[in-house]
């Protein structure tokens, strides 16, 4: 319990159900012709996989997310196994006397998904510091935590993913597809805003290489954040039938991650801060100077803005497998990963002074990519499909928007370096799918 985090445990919780309801409904819809041993192996691989996966993905991640790929991996692997063993002992009999006519050349597919966001890098954005403290003491005065960046709970967005699949032989095909999710986003009408706050407190930003720190030039202003994140996935596999219900499958990925971290002012400066004028003052004193209005100017950028970009390209290996069939109904699993280079870069924008200085970086970094899922399929006729599904994606080693503010060295007034780019994270993406197949 110390491991997963609270949030997260009841998707393990869901993942122990699923694999006891695969085991269960398996002996229920399976008919005479299945040898013991498919069952044996579905209940046995299930089970001890989930349990297995999640001891040895819980050291990993962040919050808890590897115990959930690992359960996810386990439980999908070992229930995929099992189908396979038995599947073999049976001599790959035809079960549920198909169509034995000759199968469809292509199979076109169009899916909807919709996939939440877990995990971030962890900084805090936002203090809380004594009112009494003049504006020029504040970078040597830290106060309270007021937002962390763990916060800006993005949650769920819709995306669309398209499929072609073209069967070279009886054995072997090929398969292409796309999708592209995002506008993930923690903004949410005024955002994940810190303040005003009466009694009165400095709201204060620090970037802790350099000398950076931000303040609200008002007292009626709030500090508000945006963080957004975009995703991109395009591949090719080449998928080989070892059995009538597995296939192994190899191929190459490319998958982009963008996002964005952005910090402002709400309201926006409606004129030139008087606070400006005399470093010494005190929030007390600006409040008391604020009626005497100032020099107006146009709208000033956000004080910190910060994008990140990964392409991440690799070679791929996997198995898809049929765990469960019953006439028209059926359950597949699906499990693959590999080694990903990853080209990462962050570009950063500070405003000191109404002006934006900006740093950026890049580096090649190795990364890490793997997904499971599952699809509930039903057959309509022998050319339309529907299915429903849960996918997991798991991306290790790329550049998150919130872990470059490290990596950005600010000299007031007028000096922006990057330091690298931070590109050892990890984030996990899942939730559920739901589309058709078209064959022919």
């Amino acid at each position: 319990s110390k491991i997963i985090s609270k949030k997260k445990t009841w998707i393990v919780i869901d993942i122990f159900c699923l694999s006891a309801f695969l085991t269960i409904s398996s002996n229920v819809f399976a008919s005479d012709e299945r040898d013991n041993d498919t069952l044996i192996g579905l209940a046995v691989g299930g089970l001890l996989g989930g349990g297995g996966g999640t001891a040895i993905g819980s050291p990993f991640g962040h919050a808890g997310t590897g115990a959930i790929i690992g359960a996810e991996a386990g439980a999908i692997g070992g229930a995929l196994l099992g189908a396979f063993m038995g599947d073999r002992q049976q001599g790959n009999r035809q079960v549920n006397n198909k169509d034995l006519s000759q199968p469809p050349r292509w199979t076109f597919s169009e899916e909807v998904i919709i996939f939440d966001r877990v995990g971030t890098d962890k900084w805090t954005l936002v203090e809380r510091v004594s009112p009494s403290a003049p504006e020029n003491g504040i970078g040597n005065t830290f106060g309270i935590k007021a937002l962390d960046s763990t916060d800006l709970n993005q949650g769920y967005s819709a995306g669309m993913k398209l499929g072609v699949a073209y069967r070279l032989d009886p054995s072997d095909d090929i398969s292409l597809s796309f999708f592209r999710s995002g506008n993930w986003d923690s903004r949410i009408s005024n955002g994940p805003a810190i303040g005003p706050d009466n009694p009165l407190n400095w709201l204060v930003m620090r970037a802790p290489a350099g000398d950076f720190y931000q303040t609200q030039n008002f007292t009626f202003q709030s500090m508000i954040w945006d963080y957004s994140t975009e995703l991109y996935n395009a591949e090719i596999n080449m998928q080989h039938k070892l059995s009538d219900r597995v296939r192994i499958l190899a191929g190459f990925r490319w998958l982009q991650l963008h996002e964005n971290l952005k910090g402002d002012f709400q309201p926006e400066d409606p004129f030139l801060s008087l606070a400006l004028a005399n470093p010494n003052n005190t929030l007390y004193d600006i409040q008391r100077i604020e009626t005497q209005g100032g020099i107006a100017i146009p709208p000033p950028p956000p004080f910190w803005n910060t994008s990140t970009t990964n392409n991440l390209y690799g070679f791929q290996i996997g198995v898809d497998g049929k765990i469960l069939e019953y006439r028209h109904f059926s359950i597949n699993a699906m499990i693959k990963g590999g080694p990903y280079l990853n080209h990462a870069s962050q570009l950063t924008g500070v405003s000191m002074t109404k002006t934006i200085f900006e740093a950026g970086s890049s580096t090649n970094h190795a990364a890490f990519v793997g997904e499971g899922g599952l699809q509930f399929k039903y057959q309509v006729n022998r050319a339309i499909t529907v299915k429903l599904g849960y996918e997991v994606l798991w991306l290790e080693g790329v550049a998150l928007a919130p872990g470059q503010i490290g990596k950005t060295c600010i000299i007031y007034p007028a000096t922006a370096n990057s330091l690298g780019v931070n590109s050892d994270s990890n984030v996990l993406f899942h939730g559920a799918t739901a589309g058709v197949e078209f064959s022919f």
